[in-house]
């Protein structure tokens, strides 16, 4: 450790703490030896060396390690003349050292105990799902970017984006994906360290780092693993000193080109309390929505699981119609739509009856009840309107013109979807329409769905409005 490496290294830390608190506690350091591990510092006053013992011992040690140099711990020692003045200016030698070290922090064989190998098992990655693979991940509209780019990680090659950042409701396929990206990485690139974990746990690390005075090992840990995966990210929101740490980690795995993988509950933006600059951080990457699921990708998810299934119950038998009404009915949440079907098949075998439409509906009562549509017709018809820019009047009435007709298909449509009322009742509520006018009209949307993306755009964005 030279005089010169010092200089670098005090501009790392320049960059770190601040220019206020790199000039009132860094610049006024004087390195003065490394022998046997131990990193000594001269300090105008043993005050100075007790609150930089206190405060930044921490990330003086880390920095010293990164940049090579084998340090077990720092000492502080005051100046022979530090009476004369406040600090030691920067550009004079080092002070010759008379009095004894007012402070020192040490870390007892703790960062060289543990090799990068087995970095995973000292933080006690939290356990992946073996369910949760590429496999088993059904893709549709709504998440295939997102499945796209999860895809391209896991594959263990160069990305052009990193981090990649996750995001949407609850039950879309977030968590799977991130233990998928997992699963793939440990078969393609073994000799990857790759740690998936909750930013809860992240947090409860740092917290026990903290209480532990084990911070340097926390540090050293997460800065050695390769591919670092965070799920539910908002969970550090207003969490100060969880995003402190979280952001100078994100920082260090950048610059070494190692792999970000991030999910959150919502676009990076639009986490309250999360700090600015770890929402600039976060996306600065990838940033991909898993959008609501709609129906094909229901009915695909409810079908992928029946053949799962069918190994544990080869004898039940499903009657036509009931994974539609169940992709139908059960909108919101991919896992209460999983957890519906999983009912079913437990009750049929127990029973021993096929599963039709009226045992789903006995045996999902309250699940179906929790998942009523509470969207009206006239909401809906109200919504179009504004987004088509007519008046509700032209929606209901009479007039064929195009631009009338079109947005009444689409709000008839919308209503087929989002609410249980029937076709003939639709059709009174658009002006005594018969229910084969709003048949028509609900399949004309249908076929103009896979052909004219304008129209698929439409429907798209009414239906999250309606259901926001």
């Amino acid at each position: 450790m030279t005089q010169e490496k010092w200089g670098q290294l005090r501009q790392r830390l320049l960059k770190t703490v601040g220019q206020n608190n790199y000039k009132t506690w860094i610049e006024p350091l004087e390195f003065a030896e490394l022998q046997d591990g131990v990193a000594v510092f001269t300090v105008p006053t043993s005050f100075m060396g007790n609150y930089v013992n206190q405060n930044f011992s921490d990330l003086i040690l880390y920095e010293l390690t990164m940049s090579g140099a084998s340090v077990q711990r720092l000492a502080f020692r005051v100046a022979a003349n530090s009476g004369a003045r406040p600090a030691v200016p920067s550009s004079q030698p080092a002070p010759a050292v008379t009095a004894p070290a007012v402070a020192e922090v040490q870390y007892p064989g703790s960062v060289s105990e543990v090799e990068p190998e087995n970095v995973v098992e000292a933080l006690q990655a939290a356990p992946l799902d073996a369910r949760f693979t590429f496999d088993t991940f059904v893709v549709g509209k709504p998440n295939e970017l997102a499945h796209a780019a999860a895809r391209r990680v896991g594959e263990g090659g160069p990305v052009t984006f990193n981090p990649l950042v996750l995001y949407g409701g609850v039950g879309l396929g977030k968590t799977h994906l991130m233990h998928a990206i997992a699963w793939e990485l440990r078969a393609r690139r073994p000799e990857l360290n790759v740690l998936y974990l909750s930013a809860e746990q992240f947090m409860y690390r740092f917290v026990q780092a903290l209480r532990e005075r084990k911070m340097m090992d926390f540090k050293h840990l997460f800065r050695s693993v390769d591919v670092l995966m965070v799920d539910d990210v908002q969970f550090i929101a207003g969490k100060d000193s969880t995003q402190e740490e979280f952001f100078h980690t994100f920082n260090a795995l950048v610059d070494q080109n190692k792999q970000i993988i991030i999910s959150a509950d919502r676009a990076p933006g639009e986490i309250k309390d999360l700090e600015d600059r770890v929402k600039s951080r976060l996306q600065c990457g990838l940033v991909v929505d898993l959008h609501p699921t709609d129906y094909e990708l229901r009915l695909g998810i409810l079908q992928t699981k029946v053949q799962q299934y069918r190994a544990s119950y080869p004898d039940l038998r499903i009657a036509d119609g009931v994974l539609e009404f169940l992709a139908q009915r059960i909108s919101t949440n991919v896992r209460v739509l999983e957890g519906a079907l999983t009912r079913l098949f437990a009750f049929a075998s127990l029973v021993g009856r096929e599963i039709d439409m009226e045992l789903t509906q006995d045996c999902l009562a309250d699940v179906l009840r929790a998942s009523e549509r509470k969207i009206t017709i006239e909401e809906i018809q109200r919504k179009v309107s504004d987004y088509y820019n007519i008046r509700l009047s032209d929606i209901i009435g009479p007039k064929r013109l195009r631009s009338y007709a079109r947005p009444r298909q689409v709000a008839m449509y919308l209503c087929k979807q989002l609410t249980s009322r029937s076709l003939p009742e639709i059709g009174r509520r658009f002006g005594g329409r018969d229910h084969t006018t709003v048949m028509h009209g609900v399949r004309r949307i249908e076929e103009l769905k896979t052909t004219d993306g304008q129209i698929a755009e439409d429907v798209e964005i009414l239906r999250r409005a309606l259901e926001a």
